[in-house]
């Protein structure tokens, strides 16, 4: 089998340190995040133009993933409940031979420092830490298809959300101690809006789940009326 070796331009910065309330596509949930590029992919000459775009495709590595000894053509994707095997190029799987993402975002603004360079996008369904492998400008004109078809892949739906007061007074806690700031209360809302659960998790009720954002838990269930209820928030422990 011929192989390519791929040299790794930057690293993804995030929020999201784990797979588990990481949207399961790209903008779903507004989360804020940068992309730092490694010598000498963070040149500034390398970036001259590109904030004429407002998006970029991000190709990706899925670091977290465990190594494959062999290849697996088919996959179990989350939307089947984990139960249906599909064939793994009929799915965005995680789990596939190139171990490669693609992911449109928002680019925020371009920042340069000490002739260096950082994106600051938005939307991304990326972890903290991923390896970034390229970065291209996302072209309307050709890269959008109306009349495209996503087989039996809907919008996703997202669920109602709610804060207990002790979440509520954890929150203030946590932005006193500079480890929130007020606009992630929304982030985070919106992420457990997405019932980041498995789906064959989906139906339980008041079984605590914890989502973790930065350096906080967040624990949450879902109440008997289908709402997600942010229970508490506190800080991770060494």
């Amino acid at each position: 089998m011929t192989t390519l070796q791929i040299p790794i331009i930057g690293v993804h910065r995030s929020p999201l340190v784990q797979k588990f309330g990481t949207p399961r596509q790209p903008n779903l949930v507004n989360v804020a995040s940068v992309i730092e590029f490694v010598p000498p992919y963070d040149t500034p000459s390398a970036f001259e133009g590109i904030e004429k775009f407002s998006h970029l495709w991000v190709m990706w590595q899925f670091h977290q993933n465990k190594s494959q000894d062999s290849f697996r053509p088919q996959v179990r994707p989350p939307r089947y409940g984990g139960n249906d095997k599909v064939g793994v190029f009929a799915t965005r799987s995680m789990y596939r031979p190139s171990a490669i993402g693609l992911s449109v975002v928002r680019l925020a603004r371009v920042e340069t420092n000490h002739h260096r360079v950082r994106l600051h996008i938005i939307g991304a369904d990326m972890v903290d830490g991923t390896p970034i492998v390229d970065i291209k400008p996302y072209l309307p004109f050709v890269d959008s298809v109306p009349d495209a078809i996503s087989g039996e892949i809907d919008v996703p739906t997202t669920k109602m959300v709610a804060m207990t007061t002790q979440a509520s007074t954890d929150f203030d806690t946590l932005c006193q101690d500079g480890r929130l700031a007020m606009p992630d209360k929304s982030i985070i809302q919106h992420l457990i809006a997405q019932d980041p659960r498995v789906a064959y998790r989906q139906a339980e009720i008041e079984v605590t789940s914890t989502m973790r954002y930065g350096e906080v838990d967040v624990d949450f269930w879902m109440d008997e009326m289908g709402v997600m209820v942010i229970t508490g928030l506190r800080v991770v422990d060494e």
